[in-house]
């Protein structure tokens, strides 16, 4: 056994799963252990079936049922499952000779039945086992040729009705639905490889319209469906390519989904992937389809998402920017797009421009996308234009008037050798703005933000003082000043940590317990470190019953 230990487990799963793992050992049940694989049920919000792989081509894997686990990860059930494999390692050798020897002998025994007595077995077995009598009964319709059987069979595989309840299949029985299924996708998958590929691409496009159809009344929150719509797509491209239709009517049928709204995104088709079957002509074709729906219908997103794409796989960047002009952003988003593509394509000059008139067109520069912005001035900064970054700045500013925007602003005049003089100036904009009462993103002083920012704690502490700021502004100029000024620092904190005595949660906690420490490093730069003690003692007293504070309290030495 190679590539199973504990830190093999904590590699695969992350610490959060194999944290969380170590509590679901006592929810693994029903171990078997193969030659290479242990599988298992464990035990959580549902019954998942987890299955290690010990000694695959890359070493260690595993596959769970569960929602975390469908998306490809190594999740807390199969870590829960390694280490109860782990806890029996010791037996774990003997355990997988015996199941190669099992093996062995089932391969032995099968072999030495007659036709009769195969026949007779699978009868049996497929009298016990109604998934395996469907899957036998669709091959036998596949090789017996008979589409119309085959046909039906697909159609019922997919209908929902069995597992609706009212009309509607719950999360509790989509499970059994999507596998279910997925037995359709496989007859199509099985009628190509019989040779039957031409009624494998009808068949599959049917088999997509029903699912679409499905999907509407199924609770697909583990995206079960998702899966079968991609291995139904996947199996239709595997028919096409040993069908080879006709380009001209597979073009037009690939342009038809890929517009249409009934697929719902479960069996996404992507005209390049179909290019060796259609041939030049053929992709042709869906390029001038994909063209004249845009030209019908300029803003319909898919119209605009297939035609980008085929124009971006084929290097036509003016029909990838005809599309995005088509549509453009009052805000200069689209501008943007328009400028990096350019860009990407060694046309400089022509993405400047475009990044340009996306300022030129907007109403307000208030509302400009801020990446436009700093598009922009990255761009005149590379091709030494400082003076024209520090303007684009100073006016973003003085549209937007946010810490973000200042910050960017000293940056350019910074690089430009002005930021002295654009410093004032942006700070009489703010002075303004706490004049009339104008409050910043999260409801402080943009002027005291700045200034802290600037590392100018004093004229931020009277900015504060004379214009007021929010406890987070408080708290942080708290902390710049406690050593140099505990007296100030020290009725910050206490003004702050007062209304949390009497608030209840952990987080609560955690915050009043921080505060606590700052208080205290306050009294012992005063040297008052009775009057902490005195504070302290008189908070546990009211506040006892806290337990969870009471502990925090402890952990930290108050």
């Amino acid at each position: 056994m190679r590539g199973l230990t504990e830190a093999d487990l904590k590699a695969l799963a992350g610490p959060r799963s194999y944290e969380r793992g170590l509590g679901y050992l006592d929810a693994v049940t029903g171990v078997e252990v193969g030659d290479g694989r242990v599988t298992a049920s464990v035990h959580g919000t549902e019954r998942y079936e987890a299955e290690l792989t010990l000694d695959g081509p890359g070493g260690l894997s595993g596959a769970c049922d569960c929602p975390y686990g469908l998306e490809g990860n190594f999740c807390k059930h199969l870590v829960a499952l390694g280490l109860t494999v782990l806890a029996r390692r010791e037996s774990l050798p003997r355990q997988r000779k015996a199941a190669r020897d099992r093996a062995q002998a089932l391969d032995a025994w099968l072999s030495a039945l007659s036709k009769d007595e195969l026949v007779a077995l699978v009868r049996e077995q497929i009298g016990e086992d109604r998934q395996l009598r469907r899957r036998l009964e669709l091959r036998a319709a596949s090789a017996r040729g008979d589409l119309a059987a085959v046909r039906a069979r697909v159609r019922e595989l997919l209908d929902t009705s069995p597992f609706a309840r009212y009309g509607y299949v719950e999360y509790a029985d989509a499970r059994a639905y999507a596998d279910q299924a997925g037995q359709a996708v496989s007859a199509i998958g099985a009628l190509t490889g019989s040779g039957r590929a031409a009624d494998a691409v009808t068949l599959a496009r049917e088999a997509m319209r029903l699912l679409a159809e499905a999907v509407e009344s199924v609770d697909d929150s583990d995206g079960r469906l998702g899966q079968v719509g991609a291995d139904l797509a996947e199996a239709h491209l595997e028919a096409c390519r040993a069908a080879r239709p006709d380009p001209e009517e597979l073009a037009r049928w690939i342009v038809g989904h890929v517009l249409g709204d009934s697929d719902d995104g479960l069996t996404d088709v992507d005209p390049l992937d179909y290019a060796d079957v259609l041939g030049v002509e053929g992709m042709a074709l869906v390029r001038k389809l994909a063209v004249e729906a845009w030209r019908g219908n300029r803003r319909g997103w898919a119209e605009k998402h297939l035609l980008e794409r085929l124009a971006k796989a084929g290097g036509d960047i003016d029909t990838v920017i005809a599309v995005h002009a088509a549509a453009l952003a009052p805000n200069g988003h689209t501008h943007l797009l328009i400028a990096r593509e350019l860009e990407a394509a060694g046309r400089p000059d022509e993405a400047l421009n475009w990044a340009e008139r996306g300022l030129r067109d907007a109403r307000e520069l208030s509302a400009v996308d801020t990446a436009l912005v700093d598009h922009l001035c990255d761009r005149y900064t590379q091709t030494d234009r400082l003076a024209d970054a520090v303007t684009l700045r100073r006016d973003h500013f003085g549209a937007r008037r946010t810490l973000l925007a200042y910050q960017r602003l000293r940056d350019a005049a910074r690089a430009a050798g002005r930021w002295p003089a654009e410093r004032e100036g942006a700070l009489t904009l703010l002075r303004a703005d706490t004049q009339r009462r104008r409050p910043g993103r999260y409801g402080g002083s943009v002027l005291v933000d700045a200034l802290l920012d600037d590392e100018d704690v004093d004229a931020a502490w009277q900015a504060a003082t004379d214009t007021g700021a929010d406890d987070r502004q408080w708290l942080a100029l708290a902390d710049r000043v406690r050593a140099t000024r505990p007296a100030d620092a020290l009725g910050v904190y206490l003004r702050l940590a007062e209304p949390l005595t009497g608030q209840t949660g952990n987080a609560v906690y955690e915050q009043l317990v921080g505060l606590l420490l700052s208080i205290r490093d306050c009294h012992r730069h005063l040297g008052t470190e009775d009057e902490f003690t005195a504070y302290v003692t008189g908070l546990r007293t009211a506040r006892k019953r806290k337990r969870n504070l009471m502990r925090l309290m402890d952990e930290h030495g108050l």
